[in-house]
């Protein structure tokens, strides 16, 4: 028998969920998972629902809780609902009890050790290391035994042992045999909760139309649509997207530039430029940077995403920055300006921002453009014949042409033995912004000041 879930279409407006558990802090894994929920509601119109998963009383904290929601607004995610699965405890309890009744969720007493035991005895012997239900042979004399040793139960679900199948919107068909995995804990020996359990709960109860998640879950899935069925209610359609990986195939880590979004924020990177890389990556789309949420969501569909692992290369996010920023009037680049101490006018932005992939590349062209710099003498014979070609000020956009006409008339120099020793000298750069737009900035004052020092360098 297959029991098969949901349906193969996918239309009408949808009510998908975030689950972040407040142990830590969100990295671009959770983000990318986000992001496709984000994109799906915000192309077909829904609701957006913020829950927190913090059933792990022990590790999830207040401060981790507030960080993601500091991480999600710096998105720029909202959401229509928030949920904590520690405020719901009575309506787990409630699904559970529904599942003894219907004798689909039964007490277990094997340690971990037996447990482990029983599975290398399977392997050894060529049998997949399927529990074996022992505890469904318990008497109330035996469970009562083992609880006067000081045992306690652990909970299991009772699956079906037949073929579970969905259609997924990322994977196409997706058929799990239940009798090749083994009933799934739902309950620990302490009486907390593992994820399965309350997920179906929260997802039944706040109408969950779409689950979008990590391939990681899909073994899961077919336990949770059998306790969906068994609570009564239909599954909601899923999408298993695959997971990220590193540049180089391996696993993410912060080496390799898993970053919290704490750190992508620290290191004044645009939200818009993680968002277009992870929209993309895995995708048939180009890894470009988009302008707006908008437009990602309007080129969101399911079926461009493939089936192999999504590559991060975290050189690629400040790559989709520099783009973002190059693109970025200074009304909207002021903040991030002023945030490393480099707002230094509309002018200086529009000139430095084609050489910047963040902000914090932008300060040390302040100096440059209005403070005091190390010329760098290069051919000191033309700089004092340049220091005499200096246009009358002040300097506008004609003035850095109008000053290399006169050196090079005045000097014979051409090409890069023109242009080179002026912007080392000017600049103490040997590359970076467009020169007509700097030297505007630099101003008369402080041009002929830099030619004149890097000339007299050489002399002494």
């Amino acid at each position: 028998m297959t029991l098969a879930s949901g349906p193969s279409g996918d239309t009408g407006p949808v009510r998908v969920r975030f689950a972040p558990s407040p142990t830590g802090r969100l990295h671009v894994g959770n983000l990318r998972t986000a992001l496709m929920n984000w994109l799906l509601v915000t192309a077909r119109g829904g609701s957006f629902i913020l829950r927190i998963d913090d059933t792990d009383l022990e590790r999830s904290t207040d401060d981790n809780e507030q960080a993601i929601e500091r991480d999600l607004h710096w998105i720029g995610f909202q959401w229509a609902e928030k949920h904590r699965q520690s405020e719901r405890f009575g309506r787990y309890h409630a699904a559970a009890d529904r599942l003894r009744a219907a004798g689909l969720l039964y007490a277990c007493y094997e340690t971990e050790d037996e447990l482990d035991r029983r599975r290398k005895i399977a392997q050894s012997l060529g049998r997949p290391p399927v529990y074996d239900r022992a505890a469904l042979a318990l008497t109330e004399a035996d469970r009562a035994r083992l609880e006067a040793e000081g045992r306690r139960a652990h909970w299991r679900f009772k699956l079906s042992g037949e073929q579970v199948r969905w259609h997924d919107l990322v994977r196409g068909d997706q058929p799990i045999e239940t009798s090749s995995v083994s009933d799934p804990v739902l309950i620990r020996e302490d009486g907390t909760y593992l994820y399965t359990l309350p997920s179906v709960v929260d997802d039944i109860d706040m109408a969950i139309t779409h689950v979008v998640r990590g391939e990681d879950h899909v073994t899961n899935s077919a336990a949770q649509i059998e306790i969906f069925r068994a609570l009564g209610a239909e599954p909601p359609l899923m999408a298993h997207t695959p997971l990220l990986v590193a540049a180089d195939g391996g696993k993410l880590s912060k080496r390799t530039g898993a970053l919290s979004l704490e750190d992508l924020r620290a290191e004044g990177i645009e939200p818009l430029a993680v968002c277009s890389l992870l929209a993309k990556l895995g995708t048939s789309d180009p890894v470009e940077a988009r302008s707006s949420y908008a437009d990602l969501a309007a080129e969101f569909a399911f079926s461009k995403i493939g089936r192999a692992p999504a590559r991060f290369d975290p050189e690629e996010v400040g790559r989709l920055n520099g783009q973002l920023l190059k693109a970025m009037p200074y009304t909207a680049a002021q903040p991030g300006l002023a945030a490393v101490g480099a707002d230094a006018g509309e002018a200086f932005w529009l000139a430095v921002r084609d050489n910047v992939a963040r902000y914090a590349d932008a300060s040390p062209w302040v100096a440059v453009a209005e403070g005091e710099i190390t010329p760098v003498t290069e051919d000191p014979e033309l700089l004092a014949q340049a220091v005499g070609c200096l246009p009358a000020g002040p300097f506008d956009a004609t003035s850095w042409g109008q000053f290399t006409d006169a050196v090079k008339t005045a000097s014979g120099r051409k090409g890069k033995g023109l242009f080179m020793p002026l912007r080392l000298a000017l600049t103490g750069q040997a590359h970076g912004p467009d020169m007509a737009r700097l030297f505007v900035l630099i101003g008369p004052e402080r041009a002929r000041a830099r030619l004149v020092a890097a000339a007299s360098q050489a002399a002494s």
